[in-house]
C-alpha cells in the first residue's frame, strides 16, 4: 500500500501516475492557483489536475516552472472541454492548453464529458496525440460503463484513466468493478463531497477513532479502494493535511461502514443527463 505522496500506480501502458494529486477546479487564475500549486509541490505532491474550462492553465504552468522540480518528476493532467470536442477542434484545443501550460508534453489528457455524437471523434484525436508522443497517457472523465463500452468497441488505444465523481455517497461500485476488469484506472473528483464529508456522523466517528480528520479518512478510503484521488484546496494547511494519509490504514469493517453510506447522490451533474 502507498507510503508517500510520491507513490504511484502503473497505468495500463506502463506510465506511473501518483495516487494523490491536487485538483484546481474553481481555483482562480493568477496568484490563487499559483500559490496552491506551489504549496502542493512543496508538500510533496507531484500530480496537478487542471482543465481548459477551469481557465487557470497559465497559472498552473507558471507555478510548475517556478517550483524547481524537474518536469519529468511532475504529472500534469488537463482536459478537452465539451465545446471543443470533435477531431480537428480537439487537436487545436490540446495545442492551446499545452501553450498555456508552457510544457512540451502533457502527462494525461482527458475528454471532460461524454458529449454524444462527438466523444468518439474526440477519442481518435487523443489517440493521435498519444501516438505522436505529445501525451504520455490518455483517458476520459465522467464516463459511465456504457460510454466506456462504446469507446472500447473500436478504439486503437484503450483509455488509461476514467476520472469521475466518487465519494462515500456515490460509491460507483459497478463502474469501479468494470474499470478494474478492463485495467482502466479510476480517479475520484470531488472526493470530499464538496466539503459535505465533514458533516457525516459515521466519518466523524471514524475520524475520532483513527485520530485523523474526516477528509483524511475519506481520502484513505479512496486509496484502499485503489482509486486515485485529487482533492482541491487553496489553503496550504489543508493541502498538507490532505496528503497526511499514508501513515495509517482503515480496518476492513471500517471500509465497509463507509461503503454503506452510498446513496447514489451526485453533487455534480449526471453524465447521462447533462446539458452539453
Amino acid at each position: 500500500m502507498s507510503k508517500s505522496t510520491h507513490d504511484t500506480v502503473m497505468l495500463n501502458n506502463g506510465v506511473q501516475m501518483p495516487w494523490l494529486g491536487l485538483g484546481v477546479w474553481k481555483t482562480k487564475e493568477g496568484q490563487e492557483v499559483e500559490n496552491a500549486v506551489k504549496a502542493a509541490i512543496k508538500a510533496g505532491y507531484r500530480s496537478i489536475d487542471t482543465a481548459a474550462v477551469y481557465g487557470n492553465e497559465v497559472g498552473v504552468g507558471k507555478a510548475i516552472k517556478d517550483s524547481g522540480i524537474a518536469r519529468e518528476d511532475l504529472f500534469i493532467t488537463t482536459k478537452v472541454w465539451n465545446a471543443d470536442q470533435g477531431y480537428d477542434s480537439t487537436l487545436a484545443a490540446f495545442e492551446e492548453s499545452r501553450q498555456k501550460l508552457g510544457i512540451d508534453y502533457v502527462d494525461l489528457y482527458l475528454i471532460h464529458w461524454p458529449v454524444k455524437e462527438k466523444y468518439k471523434e474526440t477519442w481518435k484525436a487523443l489517440e493521435k496525440l498519444y501516438r505522436d508522443g505529445l501525451v504520455r497517457a490518455i483517458g476520459v472523465s465522467n464516463f459511465q460503463v456504457h460510454h466506456l463500452e462504446d469507446i472500447l468497441a473500436d478504439c486503437t488505444v484503450k483509455p488509461m484513466v476514467n476520472q469521475v465523481e466518487f465519494h462515500p455517497y456515490l460509491t460507483q461500485k459497478e463502474l469501479l468493478a468494470f474499470c478494474k476488469e478492463k485495467q482502466i484506472q479510476l480517479e475520484a473528483w470531488s472526493p470530499l463531497m464538496q466539503g459535505a464529508v465533514v458533516n457525516d456522523e459515521t466519518i466523524q466517528t471514524l475520524a475520532k477513532k483513527y485520530q485523523k480528520t474526516p477528509a483524511q479518512i475519506v481520502l484513505r478510503w479512496d486509496l484502499q479502494h485503489g482509486v486515485v484521488t485529487i482533492p482541491k484546496s487553496i489553503k496550504e494547511h489543508r493541502i498538507i493535511e490532505n496528503a497526511d494519509i499514508f501513515d495509517f490504514e482503515l480496518a476492513p469493517e471500517d471500509m465497509d461502514q463507509i461503503d454503506q453510506l452510498n446513496k447514489n447522490h451526485r453533487f455534480g451533474p449526471d453524465p447521462d443527463n447533462f446539458d452539453f
